[in-house]
């Protein structure tokens, strides 16, 4: 189910709840750093790069789990759902990878 969908004839964005499924799925994944790059993003999207960019300079590790940065960044309700939607638009921009675990 897509987070957004246009209605053609009045060309009008709404935002769709995700299902509970896809939540699961994206909480289970992995993150992959591609690009280290946060040109024309916003701030939770350079809140997630700016973490993996910290656990490459830390620990030497490319692959973050979601549920790291979940604990990390203390999210809740309408927050925790910015921040998938922040790692959707990451995806699309192929800055990250999320792969499943």
């Amino acid at each position: 189910m897509p987070l957004r969908q246009v209605y053609e004839k009045t060309r009008r964005i709404i935002m769709v709840r995700r299902s509970r499924e896809e939540a699961q799925r994206m909480i289970r994944a992995i993150a992959v750093l591609l690009r280290n790059t946060t040109w024309k993003c916003g701030r939770v999207e350079r809140l997630v790069v700016t973490y993996m960019r910290e656990q490459i300079r830390r620990f030497g590790r490319m692959r973050t789990p979601v549920t790291d940065m979940l604990q990390h960044f203390k999210l809740k309700g309408k927050q925790k759902s910015e921040f998938f939607d922040a790692m959707k638009r990451l995806e699309r921009r192929r800055i990250i990878k999320i792969e499943p675990f």
